[in-house]
């Protein structure tokens, strides 16, 4: 293309924009406001793409003829639409300023619909070649589109496991219970002891990361990065994590298994002064100190343990979200699988049973495969905290397979959650949902299905009512065992877990007709037990104990505690005290291995009380390995 015939097509844009000019003001002066003239529609950029266009001037002109009866075409259908819209006329009496700084306006208005009008020549441009060129194809564009969107949009359906971040502060969750008021003077008398501290440390104070999962203290150290979280993959819409060590928490990790190994919790406390964010030495002493019945303190390791593993995320980690996993198999994972749930035990031996439901969700969102057993105490959590609603979407939504039912927890607690949803729909004068089985019904099934479970009831909450000790003399009821292992074991979790919801009156007396109406229906159709026993062989066909990783111990609220008699044989090292009392400024992690002896002459409960501890090793041939008899208490060993 020559430069001549691009410098007459800009010089007509120009003179255009003069007379668009010219007419806005008169239409300023003027009552009425005809009709402006269109933007032109000459794109001088198509005339680049010609090849044949070169310095001859015929050629020229017969181009410039063509966009200009392109431009005439264009212009009358604007007019035509002008015409046909509705025109809002201005005033006659308005202030010459303002016709000033409209004709400014209108001046940068043209400019900027010049601009426009050139690119949306350039899209229609490039639409009509890309359709005249290749329809099949476009439609096939058209169709891979929609599928991506489809496909965004079922990533970005909210999961029924996302969770709300306000729900995880218990704070806020006490103070929505007893009032702020009471909240504030609570830590008003807990801070008085610790003013003094408090006041010496502002000179070294700093700045404390707010975090979701727990409320961070002030007396807390500064978070040391000693350990990471790495991305793996993204697969199947969910993000894939683990945790990194560093390698001084690698150091800290081996001393770790060193002081493990000889029963030296002395050793285990100076991890924590050198490394305060060891996430086993946490576990350990919060295990220590629950069992010595300081409950605050051992809720303070825990919650400084999940206030470093959150300050470790990843950008990318959003497990609010619910599509975020961390897999337990995974060993610098299996901390955070560990803290999540005594810190979700502990909100609710608070009473904060919401916050725990929020923990819950998050822990069994982490890992799909539940190793921590979240499956089995969720429904306790959302019936306490009156999430009824929540629970019967959860039961049909999650694992879109319909099978939780089965499970005798959710069998229970879903007849509890819709008796209470007709309850609410009954004060509320609502339609009641004929679609789904009345509360009765599902009752019924949670008997027919888990008779056993009855029985365990009776004696654990206990139920006094004498119809329960007729209903138990029938057949059905008898037993409270079914010989299927993996079966029972989840029974003997949901009774420990759940047994104080059904010392509510109103529930005893739906679990009592609706048993007595059990023993009615097997008197006239016995065939129908046999039916029920069938389905739980189905649903719980292995031989052997699957769920036996789950210890019931952990779902009951019931702290183990020793006497204090027997807490000076707690796992101490004799060499610590006398290297103190020496004065020998050594390493204290580089323990060698303590003289074992027999568990045969031990105290029963204090051999029971090491066997629960992280670090218990009896040996293969069942024989305990532990510290000597000289040992110091805790106390005294680390010297005064």
């Amino acid at each position: 293309m020559s430069s001549r015939l691009f410098q007459k097509v800009v010089k007509e844009q120009e003179q255009q924009q003069q007379q668009r000019h010219e007419e806005e003001q008169l239409q300023d002066n003027e009552s009425g406001s005809p009709d402006s003239g269109p933007p032109s529609s000459i794109n001088p950029f198509d005339l680049l793409n010609d090849d044949d266009v070169e310095d001859d001037p015929d050629q020229e002109t017969e181009v410039a003829d063509e966009a200009l009866i392109r431009d005439e075409d264009r212009r009358e259908q604007l007019s035509a639409q002008q015409k046909t819209s509705d025109v809002v006329s201005t005033s006659n009496h308005k202030s010459k300023k303002k016709k000033k700084k409209r004709s400014k306006e209108g001046s940068a208005s043209s400019t900027y619909k010049v601009e426009r009008s050139l690119d949306e020549v350039l899209d229609t441009l490039s639409l009509d070649v890309s359709s005249s060129s290749s329809q099949p194809s476009s439609t096939k564009v058209k169709l891979e589109n929609a599928k991506v969107c489809n496909s965004i949009g079922k990533q970005h359906t909210p999961s029924v496991l996302q969770i709300d971040p306000k729900y995880l502060n218990v704070e806020n969750e006490l103070r929505r219970i007893f009032g702020s008021k009471v909240v504030k003077s609570f830590e008003r008398s807990h801070q008085s002891g610790t003013s003094r501290q408090v006041r010496g440390g502002r000179r070294g104070s700093h700045h404390v990361r707010k975090t979701i999962l727990v409320s961070p203290s002030d007396l807390w150290s500064r978070w040391d990065g000693s350990f990471s979280m790495e991305f793996l993959e993204t697969k199947d819409g969910c993000s894939y994590f683990r945790y990194v060590h560093s390698p001084s928490y690698s150091q800290a990790q081996t001393a770790f298994e060193a002081a493990q190994a000889v029963h030296d919790l002395n050793s285990v406390a100076n991890i924590l002064m050198l490394h305060h964010y060891h996430l086993d030495s946490l576990i350990t002493m919060a295990d220590y100190f629950k069992f010595v019945g300081e409950h605050q303190t051992a809720a303070d390791a825990i919650a400084k343990c999940l206030y470093g593993l959150e300050c470790a995320w990843h950008p990318m980690f959003t497990p609010l979200q619910g599509n975020c996993q961390l897999k337990f198999s995974h060993e610098t994972n299996k901390p955070l699988f560990k803290t999540l749930f005594t810190h979700m035990i502990n909100m609710d031996r608070r009473g904060c049973h919401r916050s725990a439901l929020e923990v819950c969700k998050l822990l069994l969102s982490l890992d799909s495969d539940d190793p921590m057993g979240a499956m089995f105490c969720i429904d306790y959590f959302a019936l306490r905290a009156g999430e009824y609603a929540w629970l019967e979407q959860f039961s049909e939504e999650y694992k879109s397979d319909n099978s939780l039912w089965l499970f005798p927890n959710f069998s229970y607690s879903l007849s509890v959650c819709r008796f209470y949803l007709e309850r609410e729909e009954t004060s509320q004068d609502a339609d009641t949902d004929n679609s789904k089985a009345t509360s009765t019904d599902l009752m019924k099934q949670a008997l027919m299905l888990h008779p056993s479970v009855l029985k365990k009831l009776v004696a654990k909450v206990p139920l006094k009512d004498q119809a329960f000790t007729n209903i138990l003399k029938h057949a059905y009821f008898r037993s409270d065992e079914t010989r299927i292992p993996s079966l029972d074991h989840l029974i003997r979790i949901y009774v420990e877990r759940s047994y104080l919801i059904w010392r509510l009156p109103d529930l005893q007396k739906l679990l009592r007709d609706t048993a007595q109406l059990v023993n009615e229906t097997l008197e006239h159709n016995k065939s129908e037990a046999k039916d029920w026993a069938c389905v739980r062989e189905e649903a719980f066909s292995s031989e052997k104990n699957e769920y036996d990783h789950l210890l019931v111990q952990d779902f009951s609220d019931a702290v183990s505690t020793l006497p204090p008699d027997n807490l000076h044989n707690f796992v101490v090292d004799p060499r610590m005290g006398e290297a103190e009392q020496n004065g020998i400024q050594g390493n204290p992690l580089d323990v060698g291995q303590a003289p074992p002896r027999d568990v045969a002459n031990r105290n029963v409960l204090a051999v029971l009380f090491e066997s629960m501890l992280p670090w218990a090793n009896y040996g293969d041939g069942g024989e305990g390995r532990v510290a000597d008899e000289d040992n110091q208490n805790f106390g005294n060993g680390q010297g005064n």
